[in-house]
């Protein structure tokens, strides 16, 4: 698994962290029942504190995406049916933006709002709004 950290960047060294590995679970780079680098080790491999590690993995526990347990460390949820359609719909979406030359800042806040605004019960129609 890659994990890139950027120092230089305005996002927190955690939220890059949990970025990286949940791209990582969505992508299917990692699969449900795997085992996650222990925190102290991948602190140390990575170069950051061990509690921006723990920082980091409990984001992504909040989020249902790892289970963390005592002794055992983080481990990757399983899901049935993981998450290739939504990998593959990100790449295509990312691949799109770049090829219109629209900043990310732009894709996130489109993708955000879209998140905010759409309805979460399945099987909803979705109908472009009345004016």
């Amino acid at each position: 698994m890659l994990i890139r950290l950027d120092p230089t960047r305005a996002t927190p060294i955690f939220d890059q962290l949990a970025a990286s590995v949940r791209a990582a679970i969505i992508d299917g780079r990692v699969i449900g029942g795997e085992r996650l680098p222990a925190a102290r080790d991948l602190a140390d491999s990575l170069g950051v504190n061990m509690h921006t590690v723990l920082r980091a993995y409990r984001v992504l526990r909040d989020e249902g995406l790892i289970e963390l347990h005592r002794g055992r460390g983080a481990v990757v949820a399983v899901r049935i049916g993981g998450h290739a359609a939504l990998a593959g719909a990100i790449h295509d979406l990312v691949d799109e933006a770049k090829l219109h030359d629209l900043p990310e800042s732009a894709l996130l806040a489109l993708i955000s709002e879209a998140y905010r605004w759409t309805p979460s019960a399945p099987g909803v129609l979705r109908t472009a709004p009345t004016r």
